[in-house]
């Protein structure tokens, strides 16, 4: 048990690595189509189009782990507002609405805005873990 608790720090960091990747991806998917999804991308100046730049800019930010508390709570809020406008309205559970990706990084994010960067971090580096 003592071996997992010193390696919670540095696992917190490889969560946080991995969910920034994968937003990071539905953020390019929307600005700039990579990876190709077959639909067209949103307008830059719509609602879309911001949810394609906070995806992308702030999951660089908790990609590093810079400012990772603050983009975690604006992605988290981005993410349960997505889950309200788009998803519930095709039904209450995540897993039939398409909502569960969506449910899945909010409550992440929000964990993160608690939990901060982790061990391997440029905020553990600045002093701000």
């Amino acid at each position: 048990m003592k071996t997992l608790n010193s390696l919670s720090p540095i696992i917190l960091s490889l969560l946080r690595v991995v969910v920034a990747l994968l937003f990071i991806e539905h953020g390019t998917m929307k600005l700039i189509g990579f990876p190709a999804s077959g639909h067209a991308g949103p307008p830059l100046m719509s609602i879309f189009g911001l949810a394609g730049v906070i995806e992308t800019v702030g999951g660089i930010f908790v990609l590093l782990g810079f400012y990772t508390r603050v983009a975690a709570f604006i992605m988290s809020g981005e993410m349960a507002f997505a889950y309200f406008m788009v998803h519930i309205h095709h039904g209450i559970f995540p897993a039939l609405n398409g909502g569960d990706a969506a449910v899945m990084f909010c409550f992440v994010f929000l964990y993160l805005v608690f939990a901060g960067g982790g061990a391997i971090s440029l905020d553990a580096r600045m002093g701000r873990a």
